[in-house]
């Protein structure tokens, strides 16, 4: 299945080109929040499955155009996110030290909403493309062979950043630099996540092209880790890195397009009020081309 909230944040479910409302399926589930409903679906699913599959059956429900997607995961209670987690297309020599972050719930976004850039003195906002997990059932101290088991599903993410600031804190949390979307596939849909081509445009231009199967610290070591540092439990988030080599500037007014195989593609839009300017290379062309550091601030504030 293929979940998704929409309109205002009734959850759904994906058919063909349509959305079929599926709240009243779940309507006995104790909520205050969306994210409530989808954490109490998740921890319950097997209650719930045969139903949601009667009531997509029996409708043809509304066209996707026709309706306003949100994040599939508006607020999780923990988004860990791994750091430096690829071989960058063979350029490592070895995995670096498993290492990560958490982003703000309050950073969520969802399809066809917008990345804002904020005042502050940021070298460069870049994108990371991932794919992002979301877990099944309190998952604590997980080994790394039952890790699997504790995957409800898969996701489109992007770890928006904005380098130079001086902690992950700044660089990570900004309000709206966690889109994820455009829908929740659950993991019987996923053949095999770790060979998924990844792909992210911006404007038009494909900038990130890597498979996970570059993923330095697989899925099952990714879960075992995470787990031995805090608990998690039904709808948290696991973002699982990014290759670097096609790291590019955003700015204002450009278009993002971005899709995991199997998952969607996530489309967004990105604002800044300061009206900044980038060189438009990746980061593994300016690298190529000589030169250190990442693209420079060509105008604007703090350039």
């Amino acid at each position: 299945m293929k979940f998704v909230f929409f309109d205002d944040f009734k959850l759904g479910v994906l058919k063909g080109e349509s959305v079929v409302g599926v709240s009243d399926v779940v309507s006995d589930i104790p909520s205050v929040s969306p994210q409530d409903t989808l954490s109490g679906l998740i921890a319950d699913f097997d209650a719930y499955k045969s139903d949601l599959e009667k009531c997509v059956a029996e409708s043809d429900g509304v066209p996707v155009s026709q309706v306003r997607l949100r994040s599939p995961a508006p607020r999780p209670l923990n988004i860990a996110c791994m750091a430096v987690n690829y071989m960058e297309n063979g350029t490592r020599s070895e995995p670096a030290p498993k290492n990560g972050f958490n982003k703000s719930p309050n950073s969520v976004i969802g399809d066809g909403d917008t990345i804002l850039l904020p005042d502050l003195p940021a070298t460069i906002f870049e994108h990371e493309a991932e794919l992002a997990l979301v877990i099944s059932k309190h998952a604590w101290q997980v080994k790394a062979e039952d890790a699997f088991d504790y995957i409800f599903g898969y996701m489109n993410f992007i770890d928006v950043s904005a380098r130079g600031v001086p902690a992950f804190y700044q660089m990570k949390s900004r309000e709206t630099f966690a889109p994820m979307g455009p829908w929740l596939v659950t993991a019987d849909e996923i053949d095999d996540p770790q060979s998924l081509p990844v792909k992210l445009w911006v404007n038009g231009r494909l900038c990130q092209d890597f498979n996970t199967d570059d993923m330095a610290h697989k899925i099952p070591q990714v879960i075992e880790w995470v787990t031995s540092v805090h608990s998690l439990e039904p709808g948290d988030v696991i973002a699982t890195g990014t290759n670097h080599f096609g790291l590019s500037a955003i700015q204002d007014g450009d278009s993002i397009e971005m899709e995991v195989a199997g998952l969607g593609r996530l489309n967004l839009s990105v604002r800044d009020d300061l009206k900044r300017t980038w060189g438009r290379e990746t980061r593994h062309e300016w690298e190529s081309a000589g030169n250190e550091g990442t693209t420079p601030q060509l105008t604007g504030k703090y350039a």
